[in-house]
């Protein structure tokens, strides 16, 4: 892999975005390279990071292999980030992205479809599409919408707004912001918690939640039943309520709380 840096850390298959030259800047190839990592990760791994190397995660679509398609071109590769964001999001397991410096136009798309997302304090983010005389193509009017609200995005995309991590986490872009240089270990420290869990339950946390909110709420609430039915009688969770109610299993603690 020419883009891609992945490395294992246990239970955790850890995927850098290498290509720091260009900020990291998504290309087809770029996004061929995720897709196989992904892939790969989801058979050997029970969680998942992605970071960028470098001083950014990642600032975006390759403008300069875009601006040499078709409209058609243009549709295809759009679709085809579509398709390989959208294993991250619903695929077998739990992904975390580690965010630093630019998360901009597709590099924020890339971290909406990660499931808990990390940023250091020189995180920023930003939309440019519309100063690029362009519009988000990676999934962003969808999954960076949900996260943000409509009204903010359309701010970022009208005005060319960026916003620093503590802003990011007030919008809910981001759900942890720490020092700067430390969002991958926390990323991991995350996945390696979530990949602790029954597989059935982080399939069906990452899964049926998103599918949940887009339903009405009678619906939502008729297929969370069986969703919660379904993982409750599976081996896996039969031994882990066991193993609770045997007492050989730790209750929730109070944040801080230690022992």
């Amino acid at each position: 892999m020419n883009y891609l840096k992945v490395e294992r850390r246990g239970d955790v298959a850890v995927v850098g975005l290498n290509r720091p030259d260009k900020r990291n800047a998504i290309s087809d190839a770029f996004v061929e390279e995720l897709a196989l990592a992904v892939n790969e990760a989801e058979q050997t791994a029970k969680a998942g990071v992605i970071h960028g190397i470098g001083p950014h995660f990642c600032a975006g679509l390759d403008l300069a292999e875009h601006v040499k398609k078709t409209p058609f071109e243009g549709v295809h590769g759009s679709r085809r980030w579509h398709e390989v964001f959208a294993k991250i999001e619903r695929g077998k397991m739990p992904w975390v992205s580690a965010l630093h410096g630019a998360v901009v136009g597709g590099g924020l798309e890339l971290a909406a479809s990660t499931h808990v997302r990390v940023a250091d304090e020189t995180a920023f983010f930003a939309l440019p599409e519309g100063q690029r005389g362009i519009f988000v193509g990676g999934g962003g009017s969808v999954r960076a919408a949900r996260l943000m609200g409509v009204a903010r995005m359309t701010d970022m995309m009208l005005t060319g707004r960026s916003v620093d991590a503590r802003t990011a986490e007030q919008w809910n872009l981001v759900q942890y912001v720490v020092k700067e240089g430390c969002a991958l270990d926390k990323a991991v420290e995350l996945a390696a918690a979530a990949a602790g869990n029954a597989e059935i339950s982080n399939y069906a946390i990452i899964n049926a939640l998103p599918r949940i909110q887009d339903m009405g709420s009678d619906e939502g609430l008729f297929f969370e039943s069986f969703i919660a039915s379904f993982t409750a009688t599976s081996p896996e969770a039969e031994a882990r309520l066991n193993a609770f109610l045997a007492k050989k299993a730790g209750k929730v603690k109070r944040p801080g709380e230690s022992g």
